[in-house]
């Protein structure tokens, strides 16, 4: 197929070398077919102009407006040149700024009247948008060569606006663009004929045609349509393949054994379960007991009881004569779920020891900093099937750790489990174990079929009964210190009326040891009062906490809890916070999963604009967990119009955490929404965005699990086998399936 070799020309080959090592290199584009799959990111009408009173903070990006007018001012008594130039576009104006000898080219071309496309990063100074040294191409065809060229080049009136970076504008990159169009004619295309023609797509080669240079809008709707069904179509078999295959593995069926284990623990519960949850437990019961390894993802609230429903699965796994193992992301919540889980059981948690119970079974924790003599315990309970459960860090994978019969693996905040770890944890039973995901993200629907596509999912959208709502705040500490110095006080009186908070940073603080001069050099820069908050390193939780000792909380008892303590300090410290000895925890994000302290019912998050908004969300899913209500403040130096403070103030608005992801991944619709779920290798999807397109997404998965039951090894359709292999190179392969 000669066809697909166009496609993976290198870009140097037909660009020239300087071109194609900025496109590899800060854009991520190196052959042919990826340049033409860098679609435009939106479209500008000649003659119409870009809204300016919208443009983003800080960011790269392409305007056409016309100038206003232009002066030249001197400063340092003359001796400094600065040229100001205002745009203008009927909604906003915006300043642009050039300095020193860069300053005599603009002043004789950006006359007032004169259109052009600028490109640049938007600051704000002295409270005006601005772009600094912006670069810029003429459009109206005044003298200049080169305007004529540029009106040339974009034929008919729509003008491709690309994600471009500071060393290649927008324009450049349209040259480019131009450069390799012919090859779109060599295009594979993924989509099976019948498919193609019933739902009346424009070929391939067409739609690539039509999405750089359209001649009207309704070509790019066009392409649009036909370039975002490619893409979740083959990302959708890449999926259903992968659930193929995991369908074609043998497991261990487990099934419920009366009079077990289980039926002793809910004999003892306390309480009856949700609706939800009795739902959700049928849901995996069935799914134990087939002879296919379960693949699920259990979705749910901070606090909706997940860990009991897995605990429930747990158990069974245990009657049915097998080991349960659950894996947390930090040794903190392995202690914390050890310690949650072994009360929870009670005397059923310690079978085979004195004063246990007949049905009861081992309890283990395993973590990298055990002591030696208990982690040999442990080993061996496990490897006699003495333990029927085993809770622990990523320490469980290692190669020294045998287990006696594995049956069901749980993992805890599955977006930071890695590839390998997964399959290594699959290779310790037998048979490949049963696996149980759980997140406490919640997840819009399209996302978890796109992200997690190979799981099947389950929600668990109860609170259990008892939770008590969240109040949250923003602080705007720049424009309004009395609301910082209120927020302090607002910890104090929950301290007086016998609670207790938390003071979350976006960093620890002792960066002496990071990089040998950070902790200096971030002294030195706190100093400067007018100073962009973006500039100065983040607040830290020793700063932090040392200041609220000697000034708004004295005689407190403040405390602090971050990454490179020794766990047994760490342990210490969480013990005596959750005992009540200790009134304000200082803390890193450490914090942000699975601590369950019922007393604290106030968090205030520092540099909130620093955290995203899930995990302020997690965050905040810390307090209001006991009977009396939680009140979570927000505090920020970020400019009141900027971006960040529009999340912020999304997150105070609502504790829908569904609601939450929908507003995050809208936000950050400039990434991509699989490399951002999973941070790790970029993945395909450029047109598509996974909130708007839920349509597309579900019918796509239904044509392609339709066509995967069919003809599994795709023997029919060597177009989409071809395609398949370029998108999942081995190692998207594996990132699809490990997530």
């Amino acid at each position: 197929m000669d066809g697909v070799s166009s496609f993976d020309e290198p870009l140097k080959k037909l660009l020239g070398g300087a071109t194609a090592k900025v496109m590899a290199e800060h854009l991520d584009l190196h052959t042919v077919g990826d340049l033409l799959h860098h679609y435009p990111r939106r479209y500008e009408e000649r003659g119409k102009l870009t809204a300016l009173a919208d443009l983003p903070l800080d960011e790269h990006v392409t305007v056409v407006a016309q100038v206003a007018d232009a002066r030249i001012l001197m400063f340092n008594n003359g001796r400094g040149k600065r040229l100001e130039v205002t745009l203008t576009d009927g909604s906003g104006r915006l300043q642009l700024v050039f300095f020193g000898h860069g300053v005599h080219k603009p002043h004789k071309e950006l006359l007032p009247g004169r259109q052009a496309m600028f490109a640049g990063k938007v600051s704000v100074f002295n409270r005006k948008m601005q772009l600094a040294h912006p670069t810029y191409q003429l459009l109206d065809a005044s003298d200049a060569d080169e305007a004529t060229e540029a009106v040339d080049a974009f034929a008919g009136r729509l003008l491709p606006i690309y994600p471009a970076c500071k060393q290649l504008d927008s324009w450049r990159i349209a040259k480019a663009v131009d450069a390799v169009l012919p090859s779109a004619q060599d295009a594979v295309d993924p989509l099976p004929a019948s498919l193609r023609e019933g739902r009346g797509f424009t070929p391939l080669p067409e739609a690539l045609l039509k999405v750089h240079r359209p001649q009207t809008k309704a070509d790019i709707e066009d392409a649009k349509a036909r370039l975002k069904w490619d893409e979740a179509f083959v990302l959708q078999v890449a999926l259903a393949r992968r659930r193929y295959a995991d369908t074609q593995l043998p497991a261990v069926a487990r099934r419920p054994v009366e009079g077990g284990l289980l039926d002793a623990f809910d004999a003892k519960l306390p309480f009856t379960l949700t609706e939800g949850q009795e739902k959700v437990s049928k849901e995996i019961f069935d799914d134990l007991a087939t002879e296919h390894p379960m693949h699920r993802l259990l979705q749910g609230e901070v606090g909706s009881g997940k860990t009991m429903v897995a605990l429930r699965a747990m158990l069974t796994v245990v009657d049915a004569g097998g080991q349960a193992a659950m894996l947390a992301p930090t040794e903190v919540l392995a202690q914390q779920h050890h310690r949650s889980i072994t009360e929870m059981m009670g005397e059923l948690a310690e079978g085979g020891m004195l004063g246990g119970s007949e049905q009861g079974t081992k309890v283990v924790l395993l973590t990298g900093s055990m002591g030696a003599a208990a982690r040999r315990q442990a080993l061996l309970d496990l490897v006699t099937g003495e333990a029927g459960i085993v809770i622990g860090t990523h320490a469980l994978i290692e190669d020294k750790v045998q287990f006696h019969d594995l049956g069901l693996v749980v993992v805890d905040e599955q977006h930071r489990f890695g590839v390998e770890q997964r399959d290594a944890l699959r290779s310790k039973g037998k048979q490949p174990p049963h696996l149980l995901v759980m997140t406490a993200t919640p997840i819009p629907r399209t996302v978890a079929m796109t992200v997690f596509g190979d799981l099947e999912t389950s929600v668990l959208d109860q609170l259990p009964a008892g939770r008590s709502p969240i109040a949250s705040h923003v602080v705007p500490a720049k424009d309004k210190p009395h609301f910082l110095a209120r927020a302090w006080e607002r910890v104090r009186e929950e301290v007086e009326n016998g609670h207790q908070a938390y003071v979350v940073c976006p960093r620890i603080g002792d960066e002496a040891e990071e990089d040998g001069k950070g902790a200096k050099k971030a002294k030195a820069k706190k100093a400067a009062p007018d100073e962009d908050p973006e500039k100065r390193p983040p607040l830290a939780v020793l700063e932090v906490a040392d200041e609220l000792r000697k000034g708004a909380l004295a005689g407190l008892s403040v405390e602090v809890l971050h990454g490179r303590m020794h766990p047994d300090e760490k342990d210490d410290v969480m013990r005596r916070f959750a005992a009540g000895d200790v009134d304000v925890l200082v803390a890193t994000t450490v914090i942000e999963v699975g601590v369950n302290v019922p007393n604290a019912t106030a968090m205030v998050i520092m540099d909130a604009d620093r955290f995203g908004v899930s995990q302020l969300h997690q965050l905040r899913g810390r307090v209001g967990r006991g009977s009396a209500p939680g009140l979570c403040l927000l505090v920020s130096e970020a400019h009141e119009a900027s971006p960040a403070r529009a999340r912020l103030s999304a997150v105070a608005a609502t504790l829908d955490g569904f609601e939450l992801s929908r507003i995050d991944l809208e936000q950050r619709r400039e990434g991509d929404v699989l490399g951002q779920a999973q941070s790790g290798v970029r993945s395909s999807l450029r047109m598509l965005t996974v909130i708007d397109d839920e349509e597309v997404i579900a019918a796509a998965r239904e044509e392609a699990v339709a066509i995967v039951a069919a003809d599994p090894e795709l023997e029919h359709l060597p177009e989409l086998r071809t395609v398949l292999a370029a998108l999942l190179d081995k190692e998207r392969e594996e990132y699809l399936d490990k997530g």
